[in-house]
């Protein structure tokens, strides 16, 4: 079990191919620490070895904070409540997802630009129910247990999508507001390729907004970038990459064909209350035939492996 820091108080671990973070507050030791995201399903005992190698043995966090509820960023939220009795936090559009009232809106494997584009149809959409352990974040109060982080609202990957912002040293952690590597990309996300990208394409159901995420987030000039899919950059890996991704957005990551290129899906309080048709693209039926043979290559590399032990 492998993990790094991304500033001073802040760590984080790669599951796979999505990130967590920790993040103990400085001077509110009181308030002790809260973990940002949880992973797929299964990463339950892996996140509580990474927290108690850090605080110590039995260490639980103040809170648990989720920039958005997708599959990856809150498959162990469910089994570290069994762990640790701890609330927690979520944009108000997020609850619908986190409550069982409503599934996100189906994945796009149309867009392209990578194999994970086309494995996203296998990805988790229906919500799970956390009941009364979820909170709604008040957007203006803040998280009482991280005081001095701002949440910033980044809707676009998902509705109620946030990110964290330390005005202090400017370290954001961006969830899937933007990637820090091709997020579509199975030989970028495994090989930790950087690169500041746009959010990933294939959960993405709101370009406008999250277009207009991206400005928000450039305006604040960050100097350290931790996102939900990537390694960490920082200083000039950031400034003119993030400026050059805010000002020519649709051209670098928007796709150029897509379900929600064109219109966004709808969602409210009470969840998704419209999703656009899905057509079917020339790429996209290309890009199935290929996922199609290098599904049925390793299904029969398998099977020979298997059947040669018997």
């Amino acid at each position: 079990m492998k993990y790094f820091q991304v500033a001073q108080g802040v760590w984080g671990m790669k599951l796979f191919f999505v990130n967590v973070y920790v993040i103990a507050n400085r001077k509110s030791f009181s308030k002790g620490w809260v973990l940002v995201d949880t992973g797929p399903e299964g990463s339950a005992n892996k996140i509580i070895t990474m927290a108690e190698s850090i605080f110590g043995k039995g260490t639980q966090p103040a809170a648990i904070i989720l920039t958005h509820g997708h599959s990856d960023h809150s498959g162990s939220v469910k089994q570290l409540l069994k762990y640790w009795d701890v609330p927690v936090y979520a944009h108000e559009l997020e609850i619908p997802y986190l409550t069982g009232v409503s599934s996100y809106p189906p994945a796009d494997p149309s867009v392209g630009h990578g194999l994970l584009s086309l494995l996203s149809v296998f990805f988790r959409k229906n919500p799970i129910s956390l009941a009364d352990k979820v909170k709604s974040i008040d957007m203006n109060e803040g998280i009482a247990e991280l005081p001095e982080w701002k949440v910033i609202g980044t809707p676009g990957h998902s509705p109620g999508h946030i990110s964290l912002f330390l005005p202090l040293n400017t370290t954001l952690i961006a969830g899937d507001a933007l990637a820090t590597t091709h997020a579509e990309s199975v030989v970028a996300i495994l090989g930790n390729v950087k690169s500041l990208s746009g959010p990933p394409m294939y959960m993405t159901t709101d370009w406008q907004a999250a277009e207009e995420s991206v400005n928000k987030i450039a305006a604040l000039e960050p100097r350290i970038i931790a996102a939900g899919h990537g390694p960490v950059l920082r200083g000039r890996d950031v400034k003119e990459p993030l400026q050059h991704l805010s000002s020519r957005f649709k051209e670098t990551a928007v796709p150029s064909s897509g379900r929600y290129v064109n219109a966004p899906a709808g969602a409210d309080e009470n969840g998704t209350y419209y999703v656009p048709p899905f057509a079917v693209s020339n790429k996209f039926k290309a890009g199935a035939v290929v996922l199609g043979a290098v599904m049925g290559f390793m299904i029969a590399r398998y099977s020979r492996g298997y059947n040669s032990k018997y």
